[in-house]
């Protein structure tokens, strides 16, 4: 019997170690990976540009809690001179700050730019207006007795487009019963902004100046005006464009002469409580020609109320009018905004 399974059991072991020879087949459900031999890709560790505590020291420091209170309070109060002053000052004691107070600046100024142009869509026709109050006089006794008193009054109201403007002055001046100055002047202007460089201007004004020689003088002008400068300190413009003016002389005499007119508007700010302002008109016609110019410095007590030192120069040129054709006037004044 132990010879007849002989055969089986050694075909049996023979099968198995030729089935032990060959590869094992790949099982259809398990990834096939590379040969043992072959190496896995290495990936290259690439260090940081910079290491964190590099960063951190690069870093702009945030700004002092004292500072931004400071900044904060100066944008709320609306004054454009005190934002100016208090923001330079900020970003000279902070200058790694500086971008982050500049753009506080620059969101509170475009969010006041938007609130404006709201409010002038709905403004009324009284609305919007600013203007000022300029007084001043003296009082003077002894061998000679003198009383003289200056007033003046303008308002403007600046729209999207349009810009309209009120101005009216008053000069009387007694020496010994006697006047030697009486003169008045009242004016509108309207202004239409092209851009904001150009524009155009339309005039109305009323004088009066028997001391000079005309009882009442009527002007009329329109024109074309340029921007030359214009920004937070200076800000200069000028006119030009055809005048007709109508006089009346106190001997009953009376014309009416074209001609032309030219004007410019300077104003320098350069400290926050001090400016200086220059303004100048000149009329020229077929034989009379009139200049004025205003040199004025004004100095700010608070915030309403301001002093002025001005010097105002006359001339008229004309046989019709007076034999002085030059005449000048310095006067200080107080000037008060509302």
């Amino acid at each position: 019997m132990t010879g007849r399974f002989l055969p089986p059991v050694g075909l049996v072991l023979g099968l198995a170690m030729a089935a032990s020879a060959l590869p094992a087949a790949a099982s259809p459900q398990e990834p096939i990976y590379p040969p043992a031999s072959t190496p896995p890709a290495i990936v290259p560790t690439i260090p940081p540009a910079e290491p964190e505590r590099e960063r951190e020291r690069d870093e702009a420091p945030p700004l002092p809690e004292a500072v931004r209170r400071m900044v904060m309070e100066a944008l709320e109060s609306g004054n454009s001179a005190d934002i100016a002053t208090i923001a330079r000052y900020a970003i000279r004691a902070n200058p790694d700050a500086a971008e982050e107070i500049q753009a506080m600046v620059n969101r509170h100024q475009a969010h006041a730019e938007e609130e404006r142009r709201e409010e002038i869509k709905h403004a009324g026709m009284f609305d919007l207006w600013d203007g000022k109050i300029e007084l001043g006089g003296f009082r003077s006794t002894g061998s000679t007795s003198e009383f003289g008193i200056s007033t003046s009054m303008g308002a403007t109201r600046k729209g999207l487009k349009w810009t309209h403007a009120l101005t009216a002055n008053a000069d009387y001046r007694e020496a010994n019963g006697e006047t030697s100055v009486e003169r008045i002047l009242a004016s509108y202007s309207p202004t239409y902004n092209f851009d904001p460089r150009n524009f155009a201007y339309a005039l109305i004004q009323y004088e009066r100046d028997p001391i000079v020689g005309f009882d009442y003088r009527y002007t009329g002008s329109l024109g074309i005006g340029y921007t030359l400068i214009s920004n937070d300190k200076v800000k200069l413009s000028t006119t030009l464009g055809p005048s007709l003016r109508e006089t009346a002389y106190t001997d009953d005499g009376r014309e009416a002469k074209f001609g032309a007119r030219s004007s410019l508007n300077f104003r320098w700010a350069f400290a926050p409580t001090l400016s200086l302002q220059q303004t100048a008109s000149a009329y020229a016609e077929s034989d009379t020609a009139s200049v004025t110019a205003l040199t004025a410095l004004d100095a700010r007590i608070v915030s309403k109320l301001s002093a002025r030192l001005s010097y105002n120069m006359r001339y008229e040129s004309g046989s019709k009018l007076t034999d002085r054709a030059f005449d000048t006037t310095s006067k200080m004044t107080l000037i008060y905004d509302f």
